[in-house]
């Protein structure tokens, strides 16, 4: 009998996301407090509820896996959504969810505000991702973006610019020597509250915004900010959608969304330092691929210790 089609979609997306760790994470997540594995037969028996939510990333993933084990653990409900890696850890501090996804690790003072609600966590490093950055097939003059012609395009110091020509003279003070269209600059991108978005501040344009302040061209509050006057979303679908309705589009989201919308889009090669490189799932599991990053999943620790269906899952 042939598998469902939402079931082979989401063993898709899990061989595109989740990519290799090391057998030592495989093991404990297949084994009982007793060092035993947790068998099909023992998961008959499970029942309860499991409710996760946080990273727009990561819930393919957590969708997958709970699909797969309803069927030897028929019994148990799952409750699975994606708003973005900061709301989940609010909800997740507030006690509302066994587990958070997430895109990047958690903050000191998301580790501080679940401290106060009393939440004990467990981090496991799931897999490994490669922010794709992207435009429209259309755009036949871009192919590969340095980190400071990213920069002069979503960096503190683009605000306002309107075309993709007028990030040039920036890029080019920074050391760039790629030749940006007149195109319109039309970007659709996570917003603040996506792990997403700080994943790729953090590791494209936060060391180059240092050392603008170093040099008295930028203010230490924009640090840690991208320009601010573009449409925003936590649902990397809509960032898809907007990229694909604009020939001067521009955004940038999970691999594995990229990858599925690799017809509509047009997924560039990134220059880190060490010559252009595009996302794949070797290039993202080696660290060739200078956007990659790694991916989470936080357990409520008390919830796992009193409810069999999370401990089991």
């Amino acid at each position: 009998m042939s598998e469902s089609p939402l079931k082979v979609s989401r063993l898709k997306w899990m061989r595109v996301l989740a990519l290799p760790l090391s057998l030592t994470v495989l093991a404990a997540a297949c084994s009982d407090d007793k060092g035993g594995d947790v068998t099909a037969a023992a998961k008959k028996d499970v029942t309860g509820k499991v409710v996760i939510s946080g990273s727009s990333t990561v819930e393919p993933i957590s969708s997958a896996v709970a699909e797969l084990f309803k069927e030897d653990a028929p019994d148990v409900e799952f409750l699975v959504d994606g708003p973005g890696t900061g709301d989940g850890f609010k909800r997740f501090c507030d006690d509302e969810t066994d587990i958070s996804d997430a895109s990047r690790p958690i903050k000191a003072e998301e580790v501080e505000l679940c401290k106060a609600k009393g939440i004990e966590f467990i981090e496991l490093k799931i897999a490994y991702d490669g922010l794709s950055v992207l435009t429209s097939p259309e755009n036949e003059t871009v192919s590969c973006l340095t980190f400071p012609d990213l920069y002069a395009l979503a960096g503190p110091e683009s605000e306002g610019f309107k075309k993709w020509s007028d990030a040039q003279a920036l890029a080019t003070e920074l050391g760039s020597k790629t030749m940006l269209p007149s195109a319109d600059l039309v970007i659709t991108a996570p917003g603040e509250e996506s792990g997403t978005y700080d994943s790729f501040i953090e590791i494209a344009l936060e060391g180059i915004a240092k050392d603008r302040v170093k040099s008295g061209k930028l203010t230490e509050d924009k640090v840690k900010t991208a320009r601010s006057d573009y449409q925003s979303s936590a649902n990397d679908n809509v960032i898809i959608q907007g990229v694909e309705g604009d020939v001067g589009s521009f955004g940038w989201v999970g691999f594995a969304f990229a990858s599925q919308a690799a017809d509509a889009v047009k997924i560039l090669e990134v220059d880190g330092g060490e010559g252009c490189v595009g996302p794949s799932p070797e290039t993202i599991a080696d660290g060739t691929y200078p956007i990659s990053r790694p991916l989470y999943i936080y357990v409520n620790k008390a919830k796992a210790e009193s409810n069999k269906a999370l401990a089991s899952f």
